[in-house]
């Protein structure tokens, strides 16, 4: 009989896609529910609520950088248990918020913790495990960003309906801590090295791209180079204007299509953005990373253009579903160019530092939309001009390719 050995970096995966879809459930895709319940029973404008989760996008930029750093450092399964337990406890105390205070430090804590053990250190411990099939890791990993709006989402919703956010805050919390501290303690290690093991358990992909030397770029040097600062801006414009299409593509569909139509939209839109990650791991393993990300600019940037003239159930759901597809590889290539052109080295601080970049944008991008939204009279100039924003993001990442590979500033 022959023995088979899982490679342990499929348990990384395993454990970073539960956590991820625990830290996406309960903090990010709560953010609608606490709006709606802090504007509608606790009496805050909705100008006030909205500041505030722009507070949590900008937290969790700086939780990302502190994490980044302290991985490089010391063990990552202490650095996401220690985030997410202060992040459960202040995700508990929800119920309590309900004054102008609370609200903005309850919003900057849940994102600092949220940045803490999520999207930084858990993209930083797969990169170190994977390099020939680094790409589909990234992808299957990340699945769990998508798949907690779809699994926990609607269980916090009914559990606030029915309970109130004072009696369902304690519980949400305890979801959050027993979703990422068990997972994160049993199964993550900081490293292959920490095994005795080596990237992929030795396994290099039949390319021309898996057979180059192994990057290993210092802070300093990744963040003095051009294509650092190509990346960082092309996805602080990309993921912006994709934010900002994500919080008003439900108000898009009910107003045009009706709110059947809406609500299929961003179901659609949420599964194709999980189907279109794991299809883009499995395209990438032979594919050039760069192209395909150009590719995803280009797809968003279409499907934008045609979200701001649908009218009509069918064309609003296709729309969405063109933009889905879109989402998920967006959000992963953005740390995976990173890891192929700059190596695991000080990938923590280098990404971190590039993902407090994009947060700017992912803050912005919604008040944007519904600015140009009053502005323009409707939704059509408002999407017009992300997907314009869309392809500034796509001109800026082909400025960055100009220059050859090992060129720096």
């Amino acid at each position: 009989m022959f023995e088979t050995r899982i490679f342990y970096g499929w348990y990384i995966v395993a454990a970073v896609l539960v956590i991820t879809t625990a830290t996406s459930g309960f903090s990010f895709y709560n953010l609608p529910i606490l709006l709606a319940v802090y504007t509608g029973e606790r009496g805050f404008a909705v100008s006030v609520a909205s500041a505030a989760t722009a507070t949590f996008f900008l937290a969790s930029g700086v939780g990302g950088m502190i994490a980044g750093r302290l991985t490089e450092r010391i063990d990552v399964r202490i650095v996401v248990a220690c985030a997410a337990t202060l992040g459960a406890f202040t995700l508990s105390l929800a119920g309590h918020v309900t004054q102008l205070s609370h609200i903005f430090l309850f919003h900057f804590m849940l994102g600092l913790c949220h940045g803490s053990a999520s999207l930084v250190p858990l993209m930083t411990v797969v990169a170190r495990w994977f390099e020939g099939r680094r790409s589909l890791a990234f992808s299957i990993a990340s699945t769990g960003f998508s798949f907690g709006g779809v699994v926990i989402t609607p269980f916090s919703a009914y559990v606030v309906r029915e309970a109130g956010l004072s009696a369902a805050a304690p519980w949400l919390g305890l979801g959050l801590l027993v979703g990422v501290v068990p997972v994160a303690l049993l199964v993550l290690r900081p490293s292959p090295a920490s095994m005795g093991l080596l990237p992929d358990d030795g396994y290099k992909i039949d390319t021309k791209k898996g057979a180059e030397p192994r990057p290993s770029t210092s802070f300093a040097e990744a963040t003095h180079s051009r294509y650092f600062y190509a990346v960082s801006i092309a996805f602080l414009l990309q993921l912006g204007a994709q934010v900002g299409a994500i919080s008003h593509i439900y108000r898009l569909g009910s107003v045009r299509a009706g709110f059947e139509a809406a609500a299929l939209a961003v179901s659609a839109m949420a599964a194709c953005s999980t189907v279109g990650r794991l299809a883009g791991g499995w395209v990438l393993l032979k594919a050039s990373s760069q192209r395909f990300a150009m590719s995803m600019m280009v797809m968003q940037a279409l499907a934008l253009v045609l979200l701001a003239s649908a009218h009509g159930y069918v064309a609003v759901v296709t729309c969405a579903v063109l933009f889905g597809v879109t989402i998920g590889n967006s959000l992963m290539m953005h740390p995976l160019l990173l890891a192929e052109r700059f190596g695991t080295q000080d990938y923590g601080r280098i990404y971190s530092f590039s993902q407090m970049m994009a947060v700017f944008g992912m803050a912005g991008g919604p008040a944007l939309v519904g600015l140009l939204h009053d502005v323009g009279g409707g939704y059509g100039v408002a999407y017009m001009a992300i997907a314009g924003i869309t392809c500034l993001s796509l001109a800026m990442f082909a400025w960055g390719l100009r220059v050859p590979r090992g060129v720096r500033g």
